[in-house]
């Protein structure tokens, strides 16, 4: 990185061939940190709608952002259009609430590649997306809501991905939603797992002979705080957490790779990173080429054509006619159709427990990505009900096998009725939970007050 003197000397009392609300911008936002203080503008004759537009930030939400429509009011696209192909770049540590599109000081923001997604959707002159991705992960935050997004777009129009040289962890999870996903041979995919970072500072603190006290209001205020040792229950508590969180990471790339990497297979890998030709074997990739050479295959593909075993949107020639309707050149019903649908409930009976027999194929509603993130929490909080009641069942075990919430309350009874110990098991209930008992505690008061009688 440039030092800031350097920055200066490029900035200031030499010619520049800039417009002048860009220069504006860039001096009002970098000036104050080159100089140490706020500075002024004199002699500038801009309007003031243009000064104001320059100099204020662009606005990142939920519910709406203005990052695309800024580039628009520029004169120019959020992101490079080749050949009717617009290339939204991956790359750097990847953030939630990131108010800026592209990189930021080795960033990029889920806010910013969101809403040039959404824009190259609703441009007309764009007919595919490229995904140019190099990126080693970042934030979970954010991220899985994202993916949806992808894998939503490549309904309406095609998305490859195009890996140079990384897609890791939450690099990986975009990628997976493309329709394709080309690495070069020194690619690297994958890492299908999560990490949380604990640093206890209590030995330095000690040697610097300096103390500090935590008072907190709740058992768990300051859980995992970095001024103590890292409690056993806290540590496993955190375990726990971590486990639901990867199978919601693998449930995603399964939604977006399909058949050809399914839940468990994405469980499997163990957050395995693979490169080149053993990314494709074992489903994370689909094709090893140069990305450009790849790329200019893309933008080339005739009308009607789809890449090699991928049914997907097809490519063409020319925009469509309307932003959300590609022209399949099929009738309106059929191209409305979804091309890549969710996989349905019979598609996870393979990682099901065998007590649950899978529904016949024919009559198997598709669950979507909602209902299955859903049914992960639910499983998730009866493992920590069942935890306070002196049951250990492994969250990360029963979500892999597709062990449903009611089995698991089952399984809970099954147990503290073998240990004869129900009625110890309501004195240890929270008193906040006679309000509205748990399935679980419910049933065990049912089976103390028989053994009563």
């Amino acid at each position: 990185m440039m030092h800031h003197a350097q920055i200066a000397q490029r900035a200031f009392n030499t010619p520049l061939m800039v417009d002048p609300a860009k220069a504006l911008a860039f001096l009002s936002g970098l000036g104050p940190r080159i100089t140490g203080q706020e500075i002024t503008f004199a002699g500038v004759d801009l309007p003031a709608d243009d000064v104001e537009q320059a100099t204020r930030p662009a606005r990142a939400s939920l519910f709406g952002s203005d990052l695309a429509q800024r580039h628009q009011r520029n004169g120019g696209q959020p992101y490079p259009i080749i050949d009717g192909i617009a290339v939204i770049e991956i790359a750097g540590t990847l953030v939630h609430r990131g108010a800026w599109i592209g990189q930021s000081s080795g960033l990029t923001s889920y806010e910013g590649i969101a809403a040039q997604l959404q824009a190259a959707v609703a441009d007309p002159g764009v007919r595919g997306i490229a995904l140019d991705i190099d990126s080693f992960g970042g934030e979970v935050a954010g991220a899985f809501d994202l993916a949806d997004r992808i894998r939503a777009a490549r309904a309406q129009k095609p998305i490859h991905a195009f890996v140079a040289e990384h897609a890791l962890s939450a690099g990986y999870v975009l990628a997976s939603q493309a329709d394709r996903i080309i690495l070069p041979r020194t690619g690297a995919v994958g890492s299908i797992g999560v990490v949380a970072l604990h640093t206890d500072m209590s030995g330095a603190l000690d040697q610097k002979g300096i103390a500090v006290t935590l008072i907190h209001a709740g058992a768990h205020k300051v859980d995992a705080n970095p001024y103590q040792p890292l409690p056993q229950a806290v540590h496993d508590q955190m375990q726990r957490e971590l486990e639901v969180v990867r199978f919601l990471f693998a449930e995603t790339v399964a939604a977006g790779r399909g058949d050809r990497l399914t839940h468990a297979a994405a469980l499997a890998t163990e957050a395995a990173v693979f490169r080149g030709a053993d990314a494709i074997a074992a489903g994370l990739a689909d094709e090893i080429a140069d990305p450009v050479t790849a790329f200019h295959a893309f933008v080339a593909a005739p009308r009607g054509t789809n890449p090699p075993g991928r049914k997907g949107p097809q490519m063409t020639t020319k925009p469509t006619a309307t932003p959300n309707a590609p022209d399949t050149g099929k009738p309106p019903a059929e191209a409305a159709a979804p091309t890549t649908p969710e996989p349905p409930v019979a598609d996870a009976a393979s990682v099901t427990d065998t007590a649950a027999p899978a529904a016949p194929a024919g009559d198997a509603a598709p669950m979507d990505a909602e209902a299955i993130r859903t049914e992960a929490a639910e499983v998730a909080q009866v493992c920590a009900q069942a935890a306070r009641l002196g049951v250990q069942i492994d969250a990360a075990d029963a979500v892999a096998r597709g062990l449903k919430p009611e089995a698991l309350r089952a399984r809970v009874l099954a147990d503290l009725a073998a240990r004869s110990d129900a009625a110890g098991i309501i004195a240890t209930a929270p008193a906040a939970a006679a309000a509205k008992d748990s399935p679980i505690i419910a049933a065990a008061k049912k089976a103390a007050s028989d053994a009563n009688r």
